[in-house]
C-alpha cells in the first residue's frame, strides 16, 4: 500500500464554491462527501453521496456506482481529508478534484446545504 496518498497535504485540483454551485445547476459533476456520518448528517451539499474517508476502499468506491465520464469532487469539512480522496479517485481513473476550502467555504458563500438523514439511511 502507498501510505503518501493517505497525507492529508499537499496540492490537489480544486473547485471554488461559487464554480461547484454552477456545475451542480449543469450536472456537470458528481460529490462524494468523505466526512464522518455524523458531519454528513448534520449538514450537507444537496446530492452528495457519502463514503467518510476512514471507509474508503476499492469495494466502497465501486458501491457507489460513480460515473467515470462526469468530475468528481470531494467534499471534507475544511479541505483536508479531501485530499487523499482525491489521490485516491484519481488513482482509480476518476477525475476529481476537491472544494476548495471544503464545507467551510460553502457555508461562508451562502450556498444551499440539506440535513438529517438520506434515503440510503446515512
Amino acid at each position: 500500500m502507498d501510505w503518501s496518498q493517505w497525507r492529508p497535504f499537499g496540492r490537489v485540483p480544486e473547485m471554488s464554491p461559487e464554480d461547484l454551485a454552477r456545475a451542480l445547476e449543469n450536472a456537470e459533476v458528481q460529490l462524494l462527501d468523505v466526512r464522518t456520518g455524523v458531519e454528513h448528517r448534520w449538514s450537507r451539499i444537496p446530492g452528495a453521496r457519502h463514503l467518510p474517508i476512514t471507509r474508503f476502499s476499492e469495494a466502497a468506491l465501486s458501491g457507489l456506482e460513480l460515473d467515470r465520464g462526469r468530475p468528481v469532487v470531494a467534499i471534507c469539512l475544511s479541505a483536508h481529508r479531501s485530499i487523499p480522496a482525491v489521490r485516491k479517485l484519481r488513482a482509480h481513473g476518476y477525475d476529481a478534484r476537491q472544494l476548495q476550502g471544503g464545507m467551510f467555504a460553502w457555508w461562508r458563500a451562502g450556498l444551499p446545504c440539506e440535513r438529517g438523514r438520506t434515503d440510503a439511511g446515512e
